[in-house]
């Protein structure tokens, strides 16, 4: 363990600052973050965060199925009272209820149709966000099963069933999501939603949506991918989809910063010239990337003490590819998911978490040492935001109808990588992150 901390040590003095980015944005209004020299510029200074993935925030405003405004804004507190500022938030999944490890209640359950009651969660959190001064990124789309996503859209072009991994089996599901960057009438649908995201009316506060100072920035997918295959090279329709989608977001709002969601290198198909490529568009105003020790298998799950060492190591590797990349384009870099399940696998709340302590605490120093340096790494979203929520792991370790929302969307388990209030020790570290970053005074 010794050797974790020196290299924390010298991870203090590795990150180089950069300048020159330009904002991405014309004349943005009062209160809405910008970049402006390879920084995040909010009230005029550079802004450096450690936020959180709060995907079922729009569902939790609502006040019919899934929706609990009170624990919403329980919620909120406690997060804006630890420092916690910046929510990765999905605007709303698509597609029928029911299918096997897939969140509900949707926003779209047809093209063009609308839960109405979970519209009013997205205005109602977004009218919340802004009384605490909290921001949010809101992504629309979804290259995995659990909120709809790819396969959605393509099924509602192709007039077919939906595939679901662990039923058809994952080889099946990457053929049919890679279709989406293809299929013309899927990504017309999409385009169709995104115009009536972004040209939305709060109805509670009556601000449009391009005005919003609460949105930090739009995002066109979670998790992006090309998934292409040696019959089927779909990285330029992924790159020329991304390209379209922020033109068209900038069209209908040119004020707010634009963002891709990909998970980076590993997301771009291990292809760092397709990489720098998606994030080098101008409309896109940050580079995205994400890191997941255990599910990229640096990390075993009965074996985390003696694989974390190795796992801090690939990550800060991986984190350093993309701030070259910042650097070289001058734009900000943001981890935008991180996670580290509990010791032993354990998704019992209490259970100890002392890896994923250290985990942290590792990837929150680097931002320090950036900020530090006005490098150009300037913030991470940790996967993923439990707060309140009660679990029945006893009885069923997977999301069922009925259950509270945890970090974990539907498909996996239960407690796998949230974060809960009773997690003491872990949210002492990213308080003690914000106050450091200058998010919270001490």
């Amino acid at each position: 363990m010794k050797r974790l901390f020196t290299i924390l040590s010298l991870v203090l003095i590795c990150t180089v600052a950069v300048w020159g980015a330009s904002c991405n944005c014309n004349n943005p209004k009062k209160g809405i973050i910008t970049v402006k020299n390879g920084q995040f510029i909010r009230d005029g200074k550079p802004y450096y965060f450690v936020g959180t993935n709060f995907w079922y925030g729009a569902i939790l405003g609502s006040e019919g199925e899934g929706g609990n405004r009170e624990r919403l804004c329980k919620e909120l507190d406690f997060m804006k009272a630890n420092g916690i500022d910046n929510l990765r938030i999905l605007v709303g999944g698509e597609g029928e209820n029911g299918l096997l490890g897939k969140i509900e209640p949707n926003l779209q359950p047809t093209p063009g149709e609308y839960n109405d009651d979970v519209l009013a969660g997205l205005d109602y959190l977004m009218m919340e966000l802004g009384k605490r001064k909290m921001t949010a990124v809101l992504y629309f789309n979804n290259a995995w099963e659990w909120s709809g996503g790819y396969t959605q859209y393509v099924a509602w072009a192709n007039n077919t069933p939906v595939l679901v991994p662990r039923v058809d089996g994952w080889f099946s599901y990457n053929t049919f999501a890679g279709e989406f960057v293809r299929n013309e009438r899927a990504k017309q649908i999409f385009y169709d939603h995104v115009k009536f995201i972004v040209s939305r009316t709060n109805r509670y506060t009556g601000i449009k949506y391009i005005d919003d100072p609460a949105i930090f920035s739009w995002q066109i997918s979670n998790e992006p991918r090309a998934f292409s295959s040696k019959e089927q090279n779909n990285k330029e329709h992924f790159a020329e989809w991304l390209a379209t989608s922020a033109k068209l977001i900038r069209e209908l709002d040119p004020n707010h910063m634009i963002s891709t969601g990909s998970e980076g290198f590993y997301g771009c198909e291990w292809d760092m010239e397709l990489c720098e490529k998606i994030h080098a568009i101008d409309e896109i105003s940050y580079i995205n990337c994400h890191v997941w020790p255990y599910n990229w298998k640096w990390l075993r799950g009965d074996h985390m003490r003696e694989d974390l060492l190795q796992s801090c190591e690939n990550t800060e590797e991986y984190i350093n590819m993309h701030i070259e990349l910042g650097e070289k384009i001058n734009k900000p870099v943001v981890v935008e998911e991180f996670g580290m399940p509990r010791d032993n696998m354990d998704f019992h709340k209490g259970s100890p978490v002392v890896c994923r302590d250290l985990y942290y605490t590792f990837v929150f120093d680097l931002i320090e040492t950036a900020k530090n340096s006005n490098g150009v790494f300037a913030g991470c979203n940790f996967w993923s935001w439990g707060g309140y929520a009660q679990t029945n792991v006893e009885d069923h370790e997977y999301w069922a109808k009925g259950d509270d929302y945890t970090g974990d969307p539907a498909q996996e388990q239960q407690g796998l990588n949230s974060i809960f209030v009773e997690d003491e020790s872990t949210m002492t570290i990213i308080r003690n992150a914000n106050i450091a970053l200058g998010n919270l005074a001490e």
